[in-house]
């Protein structure tokens, strides 16, 4: 195949063009470049045109990489079963991406990685593959696609911008903090949506009460947690423990571990958390503060839960689709993500995020913060730290905003 292919934007600094350029040689093309103007300003966007050749794959890479290619209508083929791609199906990444339709270029709704593209009503809607019904229009091959990753700019505006070296421990925690607190509350101030992702180190550290305030002061739209967190938050406000350790002491108590068992318990009596919260016996906590500031949480259920609480969804599929609702809404809204010492809910939330949305991911575990942070985002920041101790502190960073203090 030979093809003239077109780049734009920051593709020297966002590292595009060399990109492309290393695909078409390790995949055994060869290219010629017709045309290449570099912006001479830090705002100036950069132009390349090139003659590439080579076998379908190579073009498929480099439609992924932002690569555009000659417009031509997108191919479709009906789903031949509920569950069940056509051959030569399109599999999407987490970068905006649009088809062309009609001689139309348009955007694809709820954009997300390792999903399909359907057409329905003319319009191009990513799915994940179990969604798929009999006769659903699935996109195929790749002509009539075009993929637009995040370019990063010469001159970054925020915090997400200069997060460009190593993942280390040895990073300027306080000051990322303070530029962390100043994104939130610029989202916050301008009607924007938050997700927390937390796992049980939150708990077990007392980082639940700066959680708490965070719902409270209107930094948390939607929370998303497991069955595990969801427990200890609810026995913590019953028995003062987690898992039978104290929560001041941090003994562990001889039966203790019954405690839990008594938290699901009285949980599954009320009926719900709501319903607890409600009848006055859940009384503070995480789960009750989101029942007060009507911040709806998703409870995803794994093969290890205790119980589970009635509100646990225990079919992961129905979780994540629950889940892909809120997250929506924060692609739609201009959103952040914060995950906080959750690889299981952590990771799984980051293959369904937008490739836009702010993503900030704090974990002593350097391996959790590069899994999440190498998903070809330049909107992300990472921080090897312990999550008892940075959200405290920024509880506090933010509360001096509130009063006007820098």
């Amino acid at each position: 195949m030979r093809e003239i292919i077109e780049l734009k934007g920051h593709i020297i600094d966002s590292m595009i063009l060399p990109r492309i350029l290393d695909t078409i040689m390790d995949m055994g093309g060869d290219f010629e470049i017709l045309e290449l103007r570099v912006g001479k300003t830090k705002t100036d966007e950069s132009y390349c045109k090139m003659i590439v050749e080579g076998d379908e794959k190579l073009f498929e890479e480099l439609e992924k990489l932002g690569a555009i290619l000659p417009k031509k209508e997108v191919k479709v083929a009906p789903a031949p079963a509920d569950g069940v791609l056509p051959d030569g199906f399109y599999a999407t990444t987490h970068h905006p991406t649009y088809v062309y339709i009609n001689g139309e270029w348009k955007k694809v709704k709820h954009i997300e990685m390792d999903c399909v593209i359907v057409i329905e009503n003319g319009e191009p809607v990513c799915k994940r593959q179990g969604l798929v019904k009999k006769g659903d229009l699935v996109v195929i091959g790749r002509e009539g696609i075009r993929v637009e990753p995040p370019q990063r700019p010469r001159e970054p505006s925020d915090i997400f911008g200069f997060m460009t070296s190593e993942v280390s421990a040895e990073k300027p925690v306080n000051s990322l903090i303070k530029k962390l607190a100043k994104e939130m509350k610029k989202l916050r101030d301008n009607n924007g949506f938050i997700i927390h992702v937390v796992g049980t180190a939150i708990a077990h550290t007392g980082a639940d009460e700066a959680l708490a305030e965070l719902i409270r002061m209107g930094y948390c739209q939607a929370l998303f947690t497991g069955n595990g967190f969801a427990v200890m938050d609810v026995e913590k406000q019953l028995f003062g423990t987690t898992l039978g350790m104290d929560k001041n002491t941090g003994r562990v108590y001889k039966g203790g571990y019954r405690n839990h068992l008594v938290a699901i318990n009285e949980i599954r009596k009320a009926g719900s958390i709501k319903k607890a919260v409600e009848m006055g016996i859940l009384k503070s906590g995480v789960l009750y503060e989101c029942v007060k500031n009507n911040v709806p949480f998703v409870i995803a259920g794994s093969i290890r839960d205790d119980g589970p609480l009635p509100d646990t969804i225990t079919d992961v599929m129905k979780a994540q689709d629950e889940m892909r609702k809120y997250i929506w809404e924060a692609d739609e809204r201009g959103g952040m993500c914060m995950i906080w010492a959750s690889m299981l809910h952590g990771i799984a939330t980051g293959n369904m995020l937008p490739s836009t949305i702010k993503t900030v991911i704090v974990d002593m575990n350097p391996y959790v913060v590069t899994r999440l942070l190498d998903r070809g985002t330049t909107h992300a920041l990472g921080i090897v730290s312990d999550p008892g101790v940075v959200m405290p502190m920024l509880v506090q960073e933010l509360k001096k905003l509130e009063k006007g203090e820098e």
